[in-house]
């Protein structure tokens, strides 16, 4: 089966969003999708519903209506039957609860922003364009209002959009056209945000049931309709999406170190992170010097990711970790690879270390170590996490796994040191291991794709 407009099955239509597109409306939008064409407006009322008032919280409502030859019939106007009939009602409550979903009400005071959808051509999914343009233009409104200090900060959380998507001769397909859609087997509307939360589903088996394979397909396909869109709204929107959603940083990292053992063992830990990791070899950075100068590890992997990212214009991760004896002050702390002199190796860092414990007993002999991992994005954003293992210093050297005082650590709860533990479990509890986990889960609230 080949689809009426050539398009492959996981292909959304062309998308065109035209913003300003009337002149009164304090935000305007042109949406087209494929042959399918809505004007979207917002307008904003310094008054709210009586259910609200003296709430200070405001209100976002909608309105839909098709003109009457946006469809291949002459379709009669609401207005001339006298009342609005159950589709249209239907549709226009939708539009408005996907819009106030990602919308902080109370911070747009007691206002309403009315939104108006008007389908001017029709070829399918019109509801869905509906919302994807009405967003946009509703960002525009709420932008003036922050622009001219009418409210003090943007109250959208995230962005949201609508796709359709369905079963037509057995074949699970994207943004359906009026033709597919009017003999679809089964019929979806899939409603977004950009983190890839769901604000609705809509899901029928208007022929037949369908299966919870068929649902997972049609959600995937829902999954990735919508994320192009967002890029879409994204790209229309230019610097005010950034302020709302952060800069796009794009899909590759730099790891800013020149350990080798190090390098391999991050690898690892984020071999499930969805960017392209690359070393300093791979951006012709290998062997850079950069004076850690920093007195805490936190500063130290900030110094490091900072001089990379600003190299490489793109984001930099880097660790910085040691060791840290309760019985010796902490030491050898930021020092830890330094500790028995500048250019020592990992055996003359041990060896003294070993000596300094002599005459430590088991019992005062915990330790942990620390990793710092700081991320620094290409705009000048940064964090930094910290993470720990705790354990204990041995009397003598065990295992030849690992590097540094891998060999001396031993892990609480394993009774074994690190360089004797498999290197797939000791990159799950590590310091290093729990500092990137906590990475991971703080850059993706940071960062939007």
């Amino acid at each position: 089966m080949t689809r009426i407009d050539n398009r492959k099955y996981d292909q959304i239509r062309d998308v065109k969003i035209t913003r300003n597109y009337t002149r009164y409306a304090e935000g305007s939008v042109l949406i087209e999708m494929g042959e399918t064409k809505v004007i979207c407006t917002a307008s904003v009322e310094d008054k709210v519903p009586p259910f609200l008032r003296n709430t200070g919280t405001g209100w976002i409502n909608a309105e839909y209506s098709m003109l009457p030859r946006s469809t291949q019939q002459r379709k009669i106007r609401d207005a001339s039957r006298g009342k609005v009939d159950g589709r249209t009602q239907e549709i226009q409550r939708l539009i408005g609860r996907a819009i106030r979903s990602v919308i902080d009400l109370d911070k747009i005071g007691e206002r309403t922003i009315w939104i108006d959808c008007d389908v001017i051509q029709a070829d399918g999914g019109t509801r869905t364009a509906s919302i994807t343009g009405a967003f946009v233009a509703v960002v525009d409104a709420i932008y003036k209002l922050y622009k001219s200090k009418a409210i003090k900060k943007m109250p959208i959380r995230n962005f949201v959009s609508a796709i359709s998507v369905g079963i037509v001769d057995q074949k699970h397909m994207i943004d359906l056209c009026y033709e597919e859609d009017s003999t679809a087997q089964v019929d979806m509307n899939i409603i977004m945000t950009n983190t890839g939360e769901f604000v609705e589903i809509q899901g029928t088996g208007e022929e037949r049931p369908f299966s919870r394979n068929d649902l997972n397909s049609l959600l995937e396909l829902g999954e990735k309709g919508n994320k192009e869109l967002i890029k879409k709204q994204r790209e229309v929107l230019g610097e005010i999406a950034d302020e709302i959603l952060g800069m796009e940083y794009g899909d590759d990292v730099v790891i800013a170190t020149n350990n080798a053992h190090k390098l391999e063992e991050i690898g690892a830990i984020l071999e499930d992170f969805d960017y392209n990791i690359h070393s300093l070899k791979d951006v012709d950075l290998d062997g850079i010097e950069i004076i850690e100068d920093g007195k805490t590890f936190e500063h130290n992997a900030l110094i490091k990711a900072r001089v990379i990212a600003k190299k490489t214009n793109m984001i930099a991760i880097s660790d910085d970790s040691g060791l840290e004896v309760d019985a010796i002050g902490k030491k050898p702390g930021v020092y830890s690879a330094r500790f028995a002199g500048e250019n020592a190796t990992d055996a003359e860092n041990r060896e003294k270390l070993l000596k300094m414990m002599k005459s430590v007993p088991a019992s005062k002999r915990s330790a942990r170590f620390v990793s710092a991992v700081a991320v620094v994005f290409p705009d000048g954003k940064e964090f930094v996490v910290r993470g720990t293992c705790e354990g204990s210093i041995a009397f003598e050297e065990k295992g030849s796994n690992g590097f540094g005082y891998d060999n001396l650590f031993i892990v609480n709860k394993y009774n074994k040191t690190f360089a004797e533990i498999p290197s797939s479990i000791k990159n799950a509890i590590s310091h290093r291991a729990n500092a990137l986990e906590i990475m991971k889960k703080e850059f993706s609230k940071r960062v939007v794709r």
